[in-house]
């Protein structure tokens, strides 16, 4: 018996000396003190050791069990020291360094342009709704008065998923859903992306957005979208914008109108922002088509109303005089810190 304890002291401590993990030294513990240890193993047949020879026998269980404890202990203390000493090298702050300036994130100056619109047409009593950006060639062409074969379609040539889906060319995909549910009177802004088959350049791209606005109620008239357009102006380009109505052609809105805005930059006289003419081309417009309202299930006989776009890639480069599309999505922070 003693030369078996005298062994497992001997082989136990040299593990200790040799662990370099307080994982290690756990293992050591369990393997020679813990239930199913060795040195417990030895206790448990104390039994088959003769009655005269037990007090000695457990006096050197003690003594090895003791012994080993304390070099457990001690081995513990000092791997944990040598690990706090790495850890504090590696953690060493040089206080005579300069400090790390935390950088905060702002809105894009797309995102702030369209918070400031919609403010005005939230003001104005407008719901902002959205719509599916993969949508049915029903809601985006043929409810807005453009049937198969339509030039119109050929102008907003897009992605196509299957022959009656698509990557949506406009917003007004939104209006036409929200007409067809026949919840009367109807005042919304629906924004979003939209996509059209376009070469990448200076004021174009394959995806862009677009705010549209959609009023349904009974006698409205071509009054009621000038005034608004104008208020909308006022607020969003400064007070002293006025604006201009030019006749147009849009399928879906009869009478229609591309809508202009005296220079903010100059004030109308004539700058490099609008070209030297005084006028910056804005959005389009007009009274909603009553074909349109038919086949949304709305009696145009009874009610009316009218419609605009505005691209706000258009206003957010006009705003804030950027010359190039392609800068609000290039990701370069350098630009995008400026706004």
């Amino acid at each position: 018996m003693k030369e078996k304890l005298s062994a497992i002291k001997e082989q136990t401590l040299a593990k200790i000396e040799q662990a370099q993990d307080a994982s290690v030294i756990n293992d050591i513990k369990v393997a020679i003190l813990g239930k199913k240890g060795e040195l417990t193993q030895v206790l448990k047949s104390m039994k088959d050791v003769a009655p005269e020879d037990r007090p000695k026998v457990g006096q050197m269980v003690n003594e090895v069990r003791q012994n080993i404890e304390e070099k457990l202990d001690e081995k513990l203390k000092a791997i944990n020291r040598a690990a706090r000493a790495e850890k504090m090298k590696r953690e060493t702050i040089d206080v005579t360094l300069p400090g790390v300036k935390k950088i905060d994130g702002h809105r894009h100056p797309n995102q702030t342009a369209l918070e400031d619109l919609e403010r005005v047409f939230i003001g104005m009593g407008y719901e902002i709704v959205s719509g599916p950006e993969v949508e049915y060639d029903k809601y985006n062409f043929e409810l807005l008065n453009i049937p198969a074969n339509h030039p119109a379609k050929d102008e907003q040539d897009t992605f196509y998923i299957t022959k009656d889906i698509l990557l949506r060319t406009q917003t007004s995909s939104v209006q036409a859903r929200i007409m067809e549910q026949g919840k009367l009177p109807i005042r919304i802004l629906s924004p979003g992306r939209v996509f059209r088959s376009d070469e990448v350049d200076a004021t174009h791209s394959p995806s862009f957005h677009q705010v549209e606005g959609l009023v349904i109620d009974k006698n409205i008239t071509m009054a009621d979208l000038k005034g608004t357009l104008a208020q909308w102006a006022k607020e969003f380009f400064g007070p002293n914008t006025k604006t201009k109505f030019r006749p147009h052609h849009f399928p879906f809105t009869e009478p229609s109108a591309e809508v202009d805005i005296t220079c903010f930059k100059c004030g109308g006289k004539g700058c490099r922002v609008c070209k030297g003419s005084g006028w910056i081309e804005i959005l389009g417009c007009g009274m909603v088509h009553p074909h349109v309202l038919e086949m949304c299930g709305i009696d145009p006989e009874e009610y009316s109303g009218f419609a605009f776009g505005i691209g706000l890639e258009r206003i957010t480069l006009l705003k804030y005089e950027i010359d190039d599309m392609r800068l609000l999505y290039e990701n370069d922070m350098r630009f995008l810190q400026q706004w």
